[in-house]
Order: C-alpha cells, then structure tokens, then sequence
C-alpha cells in the first residue's frame, strides 16, 4: 500500500485552523465528510470515541486518528498541516501539528492496519515531516507525500 493509495490533491489541508483538539477532529470531520460521503458528526463521534480508548498522537508533533464507518466504502486519508500546534495528549507531550486522518470500512481489518503501518512509516521520516512543515499550500504538501511512493519504488 502507498499513501497515494489514501489520498488525493483534494484531501490536503493547509494551515487547518484548531486551538484544541476537539475542534482539530471537529474541522477533520467536516472536511472528510465532503470526501466520503458520510454525516460529518457520524465521523467526528467514531473519531472522539477512538480518542477516548487513547491517544493517536503518536510523538514528534504526530498524530493519526482513525476509525472505521458504515458508509465509507475504501481506505481514505485526509492529511492536514495545523495552523498552530495543538495539545492532542501525545505519548511524547509534545503538541501536534501534522495530523494524518484515516477512515476505513466498517468490515476492513487487515486493510486498515495496512494503512496505519503505512502512513505511520511515513511520518516517522524526519526527513519527509520537516518538509510538510516547511510547505505552506495544499498542493506542496501532496507533492511531499507523493513523492514518496516515486522513492519507495525505486
């Protein structure tokens, strides 16, 4: 699986407004909802519910919350680049400013652990992360993720 697999040029967000995390998974949902289809409040609950068995803030300014929906018929990613970073109660306690969505079919199993593996490979690049930073527009940021499948080809 390649993260192109996830997302496309129109699940990018620049610089996506929120001074807490709620308000990050509330403005995530809403803007996933667009893409799959599905109520944006049916997101934003599977979302906070997911939070509530524990944290997706995976360190170093990362997080990856998820879960699966009635509805959503395929893995989709929707990646954002926080305007400001945001307390998301990371195992490192460090604040979150890129945040990678994943919303994945009712029924996917190993699917959807696929994916996780894959973005989480992904965003443990230092590399790749300081460049997502540095992009200011939604269109850097695709090129920045897409090119890592050009790379993991070769």
């Amino acid at each position: 699986m390649q993260v192109t697999d996830l997302i496309t040029p129109h699940s990018i967000v620049a610089r996506l407004p929120a001074a807490t995390k709620k308000q990050a998974l509330q403005e995530l949902a809403k803007r996933a909802a667009l893409i799959v289809a599905v109520p944006e409040r049916a997101i934003y609950e599977v979302l906070a519910e997911r939070e509530r068995l524990g944290t997706t803030g995976v360190g170093a300014g990362i997080a990856i919350p998820h879960g699966k929906l009635p509805g959503v018929t395929k893995m989709t990613g929707l990646f954002a680049h926080l305007e400001k970073p945001v307390d998301f109660e990371a195992i490192d306690n460090q604040p979150v400013d890129l945040v990678f969505l994943l919303l994945a079919p009712q029924g996917a199993g190993a699917e959807h652990l696929k994916a996780l593996a894959c973005v989480s490979r992904l965003l443990r690049d230092r590399s790749i992360c300081a460049k997502l930073r540095g992009a200011d527009n939604p269109d850097a940021l695709y090129a920045i993720l897409a090119e890592q499948r050009a790379s993991d080809a070769a």
